[in-house]
């Protein structure tokens, strides 16, 4: 299995050029990441390949009862007790 790469944490003082160039106006303003619109086309890729096959293999690994069961269960998650 291939190791995921950590993640790199930027320098205090790299943070705080950054700030200082941004506040001066000698860089563009870097957006939040809840603005931010790119993502990563090998990313989402991978995501979806997972969820086109993980269901599927999923459903023909289990027998019909506990499908059945796992479909109630979800139901019953999704809109709560039935009324009778």
């Amino acid at each position: 299995m291939k190791k995921k790469s950590a993640k790199l944490r930027p320098d205090v003082a790299e943070v705080a050029f950054r700030v200082m160039q941004e506040a001066i106006g000698e860089s563009p303003k870097t957006l939040p990441p809840s603005e931010r619109t790119e993502k990563n086309p090998i990313a989402v890729k991978r995501g979806r390949k997972g969820g086109t096959e993980g269901g599927a293999a999923r459903a023909r690994s289990m027998s019909k009862a506990k499908r059945t069961a796992s479909a109630k269960k979800a139901a019953k998650a999704r809109w709560g007790e039935a009324e009778p």
